[in-house]
């Protein structure tokens, strides 16, 4: 099982044909849409399908409920040591929980900028001229929950306030607040319409050949728009811009794994498999060559692959590379959804920004203790 966009099914099915060619073995996939991929239960997938893509803050959960079968399996380390090497930023790591490896990256992604280049001579690098576009009306955010969340975490940590991983308080009050203003103030001055867009959304409407929508400051990548022809209007990619003085940092990292359920019949086969695709020749060749958006550095400093893409990988990597791992705890996925939804009831009702705070930081502990 997979999820429903061209990045993320039609990769799959095609190295599952070379897989069949080389193995034997046969690779049916299925998608969902990318709203049930972000918080349908896996335990629920894991008894309907051998191999399942999974998004890394499931790990907390899924370890609890047994549902996935380890990765990490002995007399493979040599293959395991050549994807930590290839790994982008965190991604091989937000895969780990409690020392065992449940999943391997595939496609790696964070909040990078989206841009128009036929209409900016460059993409901007700083928030303050991401907020002169906004006040011209050439912006658009995606704020359909998870992705509210998504940003505060991202200008929090580009800020200098990470918010936390860990039991306690989500982040600083002060610090909390003053996120919480900044997205009020360019919600305030894009489309209303972004509290219920996605990135494939916001996407879908800056490629359109009328549209004015130059910049989309905090969106998680998406090479599919960045390949000449997916669309009327190509769009470009670049590092988030700069609101704290630290440049590109602190991105929320996202993508996807590979994982294998626990309840297969044929769990050698699927373990197989996903040792294979995840691997760096694969990704660079057939799994790019798809459509795919790579989880392993070989293909992102391929130059073929750069160049089919706008050179996507090359002028996000910074970001992918100082990204940051949200919290993977077992009660994270129910917090992710009540702290978007919180946000998003703040901004559009006009709520005080330390009552959001404050509710945030009660939210996130109670998501330790369910």
């Amino acid at each position: 099982m997979t999820w429903s966009h061209p990045r993320g099914h039609d990769p799959m099915v095609a190295c599952s044909q070379l897989w069949k060619e080389k193995s034997g073995v046969t690779v049916e996939w299925e998608k969902r849409s990318l709203q049930d991929f972000e918080s349908y239960p896996v335990d629920e997938l894991a008894r309907a399908y051998d191999l399942i893509v999974i998004d890394h803050p499931h790990v907390g959960q899924i370890t609890a409920e047994n549902c996935l079968h380890p990765l990490d399996v002995p007399g493979r380390e040599a293959e395991r040591d050549a994807l930590i090497a290839g790994s982008v930023g965190q991604s091989y790591q937000s895969y780990c929980w409690q020392d065992r490896q449940w999943a391997f990256p595939i496609d790696t992604a964070s909040q990078v900028l989206a841009w128009r280049p036929d209409l900016l001579e460059r993409p901007p690098t700083t928030w303050a001229e991401v907020m002169r576009l906004a006040r011209e009306g050439k912006v658009l955010l995606p704020l359909r929950p998870p992705h509210t969340l998504m940003t505060f975490y991202t200008l929090c940590a580009n800020l200098g306030s990470h918010c936390s991983t860990t039991f306690g308080d989500l982040v600083a009050p002060e610090a909390g607040a003053r996120t919480f203003e900044m997205m009020r103030e360019i919600s305030a001055l894009i489309d209303p319409a972004c509290f219920d867009m996605d990135p494939i959304a916001v996407l879908e409407r800056m490629a359109l050949p009328e549209a004015d929508i130059a910049c989309s400051p905090l969106i998680y990548g998406y090479v599919s728009y960045a390949i000449e022809g997916f669309r009327p209007s190509l769009i470009a990619f670049a590092d988030i811009a700069d609101a704290g003085g630290n440049g590109p940092i602190g991105s929320a990292l996202g993508g996807t794994g590979i994982a294998v359920s626990a309840f297969s019949a044929h769990r050698d086969a699927a373990t197989d498999f996903a040792y294979w695709i995840a691997s760096g020749d694969i990704q660079r060749g057939p799994y790019a060559a798809a459509g795919g958006q790579p989880g392993h550095a070989a293909a992102w400093e391929d130059a073929a692959v750069n160049a089919a893409t706008t050179d996507f990988y090359a002028a996000t990597r910074k970001t992918l590379e100082s990204s940051w791992v949200r919290p993977r705890h077992n009660g994270y996925m129910a917090f992710q959804q009540k702290a978007s939804d919180r946000i998003n009831a703040g901004l559009m009702n006009g709520h005080d920004a330390a009552a959001v705070v404050a509710d945030l930081n009660r939210l996130f502990r109670d998501s330790f203790l369910a």
